[in-house]
């Protein structure tokens, strides 16, 4: 408790820290009064119709940090900007100077990247905004807009998700903890009261067992997933002794830890992205009459989406492969290997080079079959509640305590970072 106390009293006391913390609430502000500004046009009342019966758009609302629920001028959020992050991200594969550039050359290579997603986030909102918009209108959502209204709707959601990204990077920059996170963890923590208020004005007590096992479940969940988030396999580590001028350098031990969720929320993600992606093509496709064949493809699409056991189903394997596929992107063993051999470290009982390599190869594969197996889980958990006792539950409730607690988890760490900083 004392500890406690003195870390909170140098978070409060310290100008720097203090200033960073009320930037970080000052553009959570901002973004809530942008995301309770509607774009012109809008029927509510169908909207909310809408909206109840459409679960394509339950789960965009989560990229738009709540931005959707309302088609705010912020309708898109930072889903554009998500989506240009992975598409990136995919190319590494295909691209060895993209890969070069992400892994290979520091943090000058890694802005570059950046900037990269930002110029490829523009056409990508652009896109995603005729298309959501021209299916609201075809669904009496948006009524009386002439071409005119119907463009500067375009250009204003558009510029709404590029401010959005801008906001998210001056967090991330003069803040604490990542931008883009912090928005989307602000959008999910924001639907809470109304939750919560649903919950209650439709509570009947002959559903109190079911309420009470979904508590339960929930709150195994946040243990689970801060137990997971917090895991490392620590792999030992001994520097050689060295002798330079007389003067013996190293000798000394140390230890890498490899988490056993390496590569976070972002598979869940990419999971998402991919299976909305259809969605969101066929939504633009329907601004153009000649193409006969789009309802059929939209109707199937749809009796995918609402077909549990095949949706949770693709869910499930798209999650595991994601998250083997991020963690091979982000984690290099052998520049690793290299690292180590180059400062005369090894891995005790493991010769350097190929042989560390292949240790770490076969280690990272172990962790991750563990954490994709995790994540994967807890993504469809919801959607079998759902199955299993039939009541209506959000098939993002998984994904959504996933994102708050592994950001509230980033934010701590990050804070006591800076307050370790300041101690010493």
């Amino acid at each position: 408790m004392n500890t406690f106390v003195h870390k909170l009293k140098i978070i409060l006391t310290d100008p720097t820290l203090r200033n960073r913390i009320l930037f970080v609430l000052g553009a959570l502000v901002v973004f809530r009064i942008l995301a309770a500004i509607p774009i012109p046009g809008v029927d509510q009342n169908v909207l909310e119709q809408f909206f109840a019966n459409n679960q394509f758009l339950g789960l965009l609302n989560i990229f738009s940090g709540g931005g959707l629920a309302n088609l705010s001028i912020v309708m898109l959020g930072v889903g554009p900007f998500i989506t240009a992050s992975i598409i990136m991200q995919l190319m590494t594969v295909m691209s060895p100077q993209l890969k070069s550039l992400y892994q290979e050359e520091g943090e000058a290579g890694r802005a570059r990247f950046t900037q990269y997603s930002r110029l490829l986030t523009l056409p990508l909102a652009i896109l995603q905004g005729f298309g959501f918009l021209s299916l609201l209108e075809s669904q009496g959502v948006i009524t009386g807009l002439s071409t005119f209204d119907f463009i500067v709707n375009v250009v204003l959601i558009v510029a709404g998700s590029m401010l959005l990204m801008w906001i998210g990077e001056l967090v991330t920059e003069y803040g604490i903890g990542n931008g883009v996170s912090i928005i989307i963890f602000a959008g999910i923590v924001a639907t809470l009261p109304g939750t919560l208020s649903q919950l209650i004005f439709t509570y009947d007590p002959s559903q109190l067992p079911l309420y009470v096992g979904f508590v339960v479940v929930a709150l195994a969940i946040i243990y689970a997933v801060v137990f997971m988030t917090e895991a490392e396999r620590p792999v030992p580590i001994t520097y050689a002794k060295q002798s330079r001028g007389g003067t013996t350098y190293g000798g000394s031990s140390s230890y890498l830890p490899l988490r056993l969720n390496q590569a976070g929320v972002i598979p869940i993600i990419f999971a998402l992205s991919i299976l909305l992606f259809p969605q969101m093509v066929l939504n633009i496709l329907t601004a153009f009459p000649s193409l006969a064949w789009v309802p059929g493809a939209n109707e199937a699409v749809m009796t995918f989406m609402n077909n549990q056991i095949w949706y949770g189903a693709t869910y499930f394997v798209l999650v595991f492969l994601f998250t083997f596929f991020y963690t091979a992107v982000t984690f290099d063993p052998d520049g690793i290997a290299k690292n180590l051999q180059r400062n005369g470290a090894f891995i005790p009982g493991i010769r350097p080079g190929a042989h560390t390599v292949e240790y770490l190869g076969s280690l990272i594969t172990r962790l991750t079959l563990v954490g994709a197996t995790f994540l994967a889980l807890v993504a469809v958990l919801p959607i079998g509640m759902q199955v299993a006792t039939g009541v209506a539950a959000l098939a993002i409730g998984g994904t959504a305590v996933l994102i708050v607690v592994s950001v509230v988890l980033d934010l701590l760490r990050r804070l006591d970072a800076q307050v370790s900083l300041r101690e010493y």
